[in-house]
């Protein structure tokens, strides 16, 4: 849904001006007022100086209270629409919201700035300094690429401090490969996994002891296919130092990719009753497509699927859902607005959903491609899907 924006409101026009004038009057009565007692007390040789030193510092406090509460104003992330919690928004809809998000965090930015550049001794000029460096981070990863050489600066200028301790030294250095692989996308899933491959290795080497890297490199290899997925999965279940989650995670990968080449069996009842057998589909392509309505880039990837399906049906392509919902009612409300016609798996179990489990989905999308005679052949059908597809239907 298209995010709400407080529309603006009619005034009076006399009403706005008188109290202007009002204000600027009053204004320019107490500054007179507190010149003309001025001008008393140095006639009367009393000593001013003191209470016009703590007068402009009380001052200076309040318009830096002031201003800080500006920033932790909007620093407060925008609130999805209401209406989201009953009806799932469109991926249009979460792409607007997200750009707006990628706006309000720059101008948070802006602000954090403002404060530390007009107030560089408050005690909070270090926070705002913080804030202003994750706030922009946030507006690149939201894709404000204006912000991005500004946020290249910040990094280069925090990198220089040498009271960083070592957790913020990573963070630093995590966020700055991060963002070097989303820079990839234009280029393909396969290009992106190559670039955090690349960062998450420069990691290991700097920070050897840190946990976070070996779940960078199962991301890698959660999005990479065949041996390449197989060996870096291996490694990080035979490395000591690899938390045990993440070691669970990488045997339910390499459980995963054991299905790879093999013929895949699902059978279940689906959500509007249909019976669906991937036995009975040989001579069809198939997607198996494990997804979640309440996932962002699940529905992103909905109208890719939906116009998939509507060119490459026709010719034999079918789709069986999988979904990771726990809300069935969201889920069916979910499909018949977005037309998706396909079946659609519902146990209500979320991620310990039967095949989520059996299969060792971590993370979803997760897009199985089926061939003819119902062997797996692709575990990343969200790369290039309908071309794919129309390979497979071509055999």
């Amino acid at each position: 849904m298209r995010a709400k924006i407080s529309k603006p409101k009619c005034k009076n026009s006399w009403r706005s001006s008188r109290g202007a004038w009002a204000h600027s009057s009053a204004s320019a009565a107490t500054s007179m007022m507190k010149s003309n007692l001025l001008m008393l007390l140095l006639a009367a040789d009393i000593a001013v100086g003191t209470p016009v030193k703590t007068y402009a510092a009380e001052t200076a406090t309040e318009d830096a209270e002031a201003a800080w509460k500006t920033v932790q104003k909007a620093l407060r992330p925008p609130t999805p629409p209401a209406e989201w919690q009953t009806n799932r928004p469109s991926a249009e809809e979460i792409e607007k919201f997200q750009q707006r998000q990628g706006r309000l965090a720059a101008e948070a930015a802006d602000r954090a700035k403002d404060f530390y550049t007009r107030f560089p001794n408050h005690p909070r000029a270090a926070e705002a300094r913080k804030k202003e460096y994750e706030m922009a981070g946030i507006a690149a990863r939201l894709g404000s690429t204006d912000i991005e050489p500004r946020l290249a600066a910040l990094e280069a200028e925090r990198a220089k401090d040498p009271g960083l301790n070592e957790d913020e030294r990573f963070e630093l250095r995590a966020r700055s490969m991060q963002r070097a692989a989303m820079k990839k996308q234009s280029e393909g899933m396969t290009a992106v996994s190559a670039e955090m491959e690349k960062g998450a290795r420069a990691l290991q080497k700097e920070f050897p002891k840190r946990p976070e890297v070996y779940g960078m490199l199962l991301q890698v290899a959660s999005n990479s296919e065949g041996d390449q997925a197989r060996k870096i999965a291996h490694e990080i279940v035979d490395n000591a130092a690899a938390p045990d989650d993440v070691k669970d995670a990488a045997k339910g990968l390499l459980k995963k990719l054991d299905a790879l080449g093999k013929a895949l069996a699902i059978k279940f009842t689906a959500v509007d009753g249909r019976e669906v057998d991937l036995n009975k589909l040989q001579g069809k392509v198939v997607l198996v497509d494990f997804w979640a309505t309440w996932c962002p880039p699940c529905v992103a990837e909905v109208p890719n699927v939906r116009a998939a399906y509507e060119r490459l049906h026709p010719k034999g392509f079918e789709i069986v859902g999988v979904s990771f919902d726990q809300e069935k009612e969201a889920l069916e409300k979910f499909v018949a607005k977005e037309k998706m016609t396909w079946p659609q798996y519902f146990d209500g179990q979320g991620w310990q959903n039967q095949f989520g489990r059996e299969f060792g989905i971590t993370g979803i999308p997760a897009m199985w491609l089926v061939d003819k005679k119902g062997v797996l052949r692709d575990m990343n059908g969200r790369e290039e899907l309908a071309e794919k597809v129309e390979k497979l239907l071509a055999e």
